[in-house]
Protein backbone atom coordinates (compact mmCIF):
# COMPACT_ATOMS: atom_id res chain seq x y z
CA UNK A 1 0.00 0.00 0.00
CA UNK A 2 1.38 3.13 -0.78
CA UNK A 3 2.11 6.11 1.43
CA UNK A 4 1.05 9.67 -0.01
CA UNK A 5 0.78 12.59 3.07
CA UNK A 6 0.54 15.82 2.17
CA UNK A 7 0.71 18.70 4.65
CA UNK A 8 1.11 22.55 4.26
CA UNK A 9 1.46 25.87 5.69
CA UNK A 10 1.64 29.55 5.75
CA UNK A 11 4.58 31.40 6.95
CA UNK A 12 4.57 34.95 7.73
CA UNK A 13 7.80 35.27 5.75
CA UNK A 14 8.96 36.09 2.32
CA UNK A 15 9.87 33.16 -0.06
CA UNK A 16 13.68 33.96 -0.27
CA UNK A 17 13.73 33.54 3.61
CA UNK A 18 11.53 30.41 4.17
CA UNK A 19 12.58 28.26 0.45
CA UNK A 20 16.51 29.49 1.45
CA UNK A 21 15.76 28.22 5.22
CA UNK A 22 13.76 24.83 4.00
CA UNK A 23 15.54 24.42 0.92
CA UNK A 24 18.74 23.69 2.79
CA UNK A 25 18.66 20.07 4.05
CA UNK A 26 21.34 21.20 6.46
CA UNK A 27 19.10 23.01 8.83
CA UNK A 28 16.61 19.74 8.51
CA UNK A 29 17.44 19.30 12.48
CA UNK A 30 16.63 22.45 13.27
CA UNK A 31 12.96 22.22 12.81
CA UNK A 32 12.10 18.57 12.02
CA UNK A 33 11.51 17.05 15.36
CA UNK A 34 12.76 13.59 14.53
CA UNK A 35 15.82 14.24 12.27
CA UNK A 36 19.31 14.38 14.61
CA UNK A 37 21.50 14.63 12.10
CA UNK A 38 22.36 15.28 8.22
CA UNK A 39 26.11 14.76 7.05
CA UNK A 40 26.74 16.17 3.48
CA UNK A 41 28.16 13.01 1.21
CA UNK A 42 28.73 15.85 -1.78
CA UNK A 43 30.08 19.66 -0.90
CA UNK A 44 27.17 21.90 -0.25
CA UNK A 45 25.22 23.81 -1.14
CA UNK A 46 22.03 21.94 -2.71
CA UNK A 47 22.03 21.11 -6.12
CA UNK A 48 21.01 17.79 -8.20
CA UNK A 49 22.56 15.32 -7.55
CA UNK A 50 23.22 16.47 -3.76
CA UNK A 51 23.89 13.32 -1.89
CA UNK A 52 22.76 13.73 2.29
CA UNK A 53 23.05 10.75 5.04
CA UNK A 54 20.35 11.51 7.45
CA UNK A 55 19.66 9.85 10.72
CA UNK A 56 16.38 10.05 12.27
CA UNK A 57 13.93 8.48 15.35
CA UNK A 58 10.43 7.80 14.22
CA UNK A 59 8.14 5.17 15.52
CA UNK A 60 10.68 4.56 18.62
CA UNK A 61 13.08 3.28 15.81
CA UNK A 62 16.69 4.80 14.19
CA UNK A 63 16.37 5.23 10.80
CA UNK A 64 19.81 5.68 8.76
CA UNK A 65 19.23 6.69 5.12
CA UNK A 66 20.88 8.60 1.85
CA UNK A 67 18.42 11.36 -0.18
CA UNK A 68 19.51 12.37 -3.27
CA UNK A 69 18.10 15.64 -4.69
CA UNK A 70 16.67 14.35 -7.76
CA UNK A 71 14.72 17.75 -8.79
CA UNK A 72 15.46 21.26 -8.08
CA UNK A 73 13.73 24.64 -9.04
CA UNK A 74 15.09 27.47 -6.75
CA UNK A 75 12.73 29.10 -4.71
CA UNK A 76 9.67 26.76 -6.05
CA UNK A 77 10.75 23.07 -5.36
CA UNK A 78 12.92 20.91 -3.89
CA UNK A 79 12.62 16.91 -4.61
CA UNK A 80 14.98 14.68 -2.44
CA UNK A 81 14.72 10.74 -2.94
CA UNK A 82 16.06 7.56 -1.24
CA UNK A 83 16.07 3.99 -2.78
CA UNK A 84 17.22 1.83 0.41
CA UNK A 85 15.83 0.10 3.45
CA UNK A 86 12.04 -0.87 3.87
CA UNK A 87 10.24 2.33 2.66
CA UNK A 88 11.82 3.79 -0.16
CA UNK A 89 11.01 7.61 0.09
CA UNK A 90 10.43 10.94 -1.92
CA UNK A 91 10.01 14.06 -0.09
CA UNK A 92 9.09 17.05 -1.92
CA UNK A 93 9.41 20.82 -0.74
CA UNK A 94 6.86 23.62 -2.73
CA UNK A 95 7.14 27.58 -2.48
CA UNK A 96 4.84 30.02 -3.22
CA UNK A 97 3.93 33.54 -2.53
CA UNK A 98 1.06 34.05 -0.80
CA UNK A 99 0.06 37.88 -0.72
CA UNK A 100 2.62 40.26 0.90
CA UNK A 101 5.72 38.46 2.80
CA UNK A 102 3.83 35.46 3.44
CA UNK A 103 4.91 31.64 1.80
CA UNK A 104 3.03 28.81 1.38
CA UNK A 105 5.12 25.84 1.91
CA UNK A 106 4.26 22.49 1.40
CA UNK A 107 5.57 19.24 2.66
CA UNK A 108 4.77 15.88 0.85
CA UNK A 109 6.45 12.29 1.36
CA UNK A 110 5.27 9.19 -0.58
CA UNK A 111 7.13 6.14 -0.43
CA UNK A 112 6.00 2.36 -1.41
CA UNK A 113 6.70 0.23 1.82
CA UNK A 114 7.65 -3.47 1.30
CA UNK A 115 7.73 -6.24 3.49
CA UNK A 116 6.72 -5.77 7.31
CA UNK A 117 6.37 -1.96 6.42
CA UNK A 118 3.42 -2.28 4.11
CA UNK A 119 1.40 -3.79 6.84
CA UNK A 120 1.98 -0.61 8.91
CA UNK A 121 1.25 1.46 6.33
CA UNK A 122 -1.72 2.96 7.15
CA UNK A 123 -0.27 3.57 10.44
CA UNK A 124 3.33 4.90 9.20
CA UNK A 125 0.79 7.17 7.04
CA UNK A 126 -0.98 8.92 10.15
CA UNK A 127 2.31 9.48 12.20
CA UNK A 128 3.48 10.96 9.55
CA UNK A 129 1.05 13.50 9.12
CA UNK A 130 1.07 14.20 12.45
CA UNK A 131 4.96 14.58 12.86
CA UNK A 132 5.04 16.90 9.44
CA UNK A 133 2.29 18.90 10.99
CA UNK A 134 4.27 19.65 14.03
CA UNK A 135 7.25 19.99 12.03
CA UNK A 136 5.98 22.44 9.77
CA UNK A 137 4.83 24.50 13.14
CA UNK A 138 7.72 24.57 14.36
CA UNK A 139 9.32 25.77 10.97
CA UNK A 140 6.77 28.23 11.29
CA UNK A 141 7.49 29.75 14.33
CA UNK A 142 11.42 29.35 13.48
CA UNK A 143 11.28 31.79 10.15
CA UNK A 144 8.54 33.94 12.29
CA UNK A 145 10.24 34.66 15.51
CA UNK A 146 13.24 36.01 13.70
Amino acid sequence: MPVDVLTEVVIHRPLDVVAGFAGDPGNAPEWYANIRSVDWQTPPPVAVGSRMDFVAQFLGRRLAYTYEVVELAPRERLVMRTAQGPFPMETTYTWSVEGEGRTRMTLRNRGEPSGFASVTAPVMAKAMRRANTKDLARLKGLLESR
